[in-house]
C-alpha cells in the first residue's frame, strides 16, 4: 500500500510541474488584463522547440529552444491581442490552430512519423541528500527532475515579486483600472507585453517539461488541453501564486489518480479514466463560477 501511495505522490508531482509552470505564466499575464487563450499552442510550441534543442545540442538546449518557442508564440499573439487590439478570444483560438499545424507539418518533414524523437536526451531524477529519504513523500517531492526544483523556487519568488515590489505593482494596477495607472505614468501596454513574454517563457517550459523531463519524446497535438487546464488552474487559484500551485497539484492527483485506477483493475474503458482530468475541471469550474473576482479589466482591449 505504501508503495503505491508513494507513487501516487510521484505521478502527482511529476503531472502537476508543466500544469504549475503554464498556470503560473499564465497567471502573470491574467493579472495585466489578458487572457491568453493561445496558452495551448504556446505550450505545443514549446515542445516541439525541446525536441528540436535536444536533438542538436542535449537538454539544456531543449529547454532554451523551448523558452524561446514560447516566447515567440506569445509575440504572435500580443501582436494581434494587444499591438492590433483584436479580440483575445479569438486570436488565442487561432494562435492554437496555427500552433498545431505548424509543429505537426514541421515535425514531419524533419523526423518523420517516429524520427529523431523517440531518441532525444532527457533530464534524469536528482534525489535531494536527506529530504529525499523522508519517508513516503521524500521520494514525491525530492526525487525530481530538475525543472521540478525550479518551480519551487518560483512559486515564492512570483509571490515575492507580485506583493513586494512596485513591478507587481504596476502589474495588478493595469490589470484592474488600466486608465488609473496611465494617470501615474504606467504604460498598460509595455506592462502587459512584459507579462505575455513572462506568460511564453514559462508557458514554453512547461512544453519542454513534457518532452524532456516526461515523456522523453515528441507527439503531434501533446499538449492535450494542458493550455486550457491551466487557465483553469488560475481561476481555481484566484490568481495568486500559492493558489495556483496548489490548484495543480490537485489537476495533479486527478490525473495521476487515472494510472492508480487503471492499476486496481477496473474494469473500466480507459477513455473514461483520460477524460477524468477534464471532467473534473469542468465540475470545478462550475463550483467556483461566481465566487471568484477576476482583475477587473482582464480580457478589455
Amino acid at each position: 500500500m505504501s508503495e503505491t501511495l508513494q507513487a501516487f505522490l510521484q505521478a502527482t508531482i511529476r503531472t502537476a510541474t508543466p500544469l504549475a509552470l503554464a498556470a503560473l505564466g499564465e497567471m502573470l499575464v491574467e493579472r495585466s488584463g489578458v487572457i491568453d487563450i493561445g496558452l495551448e499552442g504556446i505550450i505545443l510550441c514549446g515542445a516541439f522547440g525541446a525536441l528540436a534543442g535536444a536533438s542538436l545540442a542535449g537538454v539544456a538546449a531543449g529547454y532554451v529552444f523551448a523558452m524561446v518557442s514560447g516566447v515567440l508564440t506569445a509575440m504572435v499573439f500580443g501582436w494581434f491581442a494587444i499591438r492590433l487590439r483584436g479580440d483575445q478570444i479569438i486570436v488565442g483560438t487561432a494562435v492554437n490552430l496555427l500552433a498545431l499545424g505548424i509543429t505537426g507539418t514541421l515535425y514531419r518533414d524533419l523526423y518523420g512519423t517516429a524520427g529523431a524523437a523517440l531518441r532525444i536526451p532527457t533530464s534524469a531524477p536528482v534525489m535531494v541528500p536527506l529530504l529525499s529519504r523522508i519517508p513516503v513523500v521524500g521520494a514525491a517531492l525530492f526525487a525530481q527532475p530538475p525543472i521540478t526544483y525550479v518551480l519551487y523556487a518560483l512559486v515564492p519568488a512570483t509571490w515575492w515579486w507580485l506583493y513586494r515590489t512596485s513591478a507587481g505593482l504596476a502589474l495588478r494596477a493595469v490589470g484592474e483600472r488600466p486608465e488609473g495607472a496611465v494617470v501615474v505614468g504606467i504604460d498598460p501596454s509595455a506592462v502587459r507585453w512584459r507579462a505575455l513574454l513572462a506568460g511564453g517563457v514559462l508557458g514554453g517550459l512547461a512544453g519542454g517539461t513534457l518532452v524532456l523531463a516526461q515523456s522523453g519524446t515528441f507527439a503531434e497535438g501533446m499538449s492535450a488541453g494542458r493550455g486550457f487546464i491551466a487557465i483553469a488552474i488560475v481561476v481555481l487559484g484566484r490568481w495568486h501564486p500559492a493558489g495556483v500551485a496548489l490548484a495543480a497539484l490537485f489537476f495533479g492527483a486527478v490525473s495521476a489518480l487515472q494510472f492508480v485506477l487503471q492499476a486496481m483493475g477496473w474494469a473500466l474503458p480507459y477513455q473514461l479514466f483520460l477524460a477524468l482530468p477534464y471532467l473534473v475541471t469542468l465540475v470545478a469550474l462550475a463550483r467556483v463560477s461566481g465566487r471568484t473576482a477576476a482583475p477587473a479589466a482582464l480580457g478589455t482591449t
